[in-house]
C-alpha cells in the first residue's frame, strides 16, 4: 500500500481510530467499511497460507471491539481473503487495485 493511500485512509477513518490506529468501532457507512478492509488487507503476505487463528491474531491487532469473525467475513466477502470450504485455510488474494479502484469496484 502506498503512503498516500493510508494518509487517506487514515483521515478518513480518524473518528473510528484511537491513538494507536486501531478501529474502536464497525462504521455504518459503507465506504468507510472499505477502507478499513482496504487496509487491513494490506496486512497479509500473497504467498503466506494462514491458519484461522494467525488470521485472528493480525486482525485482534487493527482493532478494539473483539469481533475478528465480522472482519474475516467481510475480508473474504469482498474478495481480499480467500478461505477452504472449511475456514481452516486463508490466504490473501493479489489485486492490483489501488485504493480508489477497490472503493469504486464497490460504491
Amino acid at each position: 500500500m502506498k503512503h498516500e493511500e493510508k494518509n487517506i485512509i487514515i483521515h478518513e477513518l480518524r473518528t473510528f481510530l484511537n491513538e494507536e490506529q486501531r478501529l474502536t468501532k464497525w462504521p455504518a457507512k459503507y465506504k468507510k467499511k472499505l477502507y478499513f478492509l482496504y487496509w487491513i488487507s494490506h496486512l497479509f503476505d500473497a504467498d503466506k497460507t494462514y491458519t484461522e487463528t494467525e488470521v485472528n491474531e493480525i486482525l485482534y491487532q487493527t482493532h478494539t471491539f473483539n469481533d475478528p469473525a465480522l472482519l474475516r467475513r467481510e475480508l473474504f466477502s469482498h474478495g481480499f481473503l480467500n478461505r477452504t470450504k472449511d475456514c481452516s485455510s486463508y490466504w490473501a488474494e493479489e489485486t492490483n487495485d489501488n485504493l480508489l479502484e477497490c472503493i469504486e469496484k464497490y460504491i
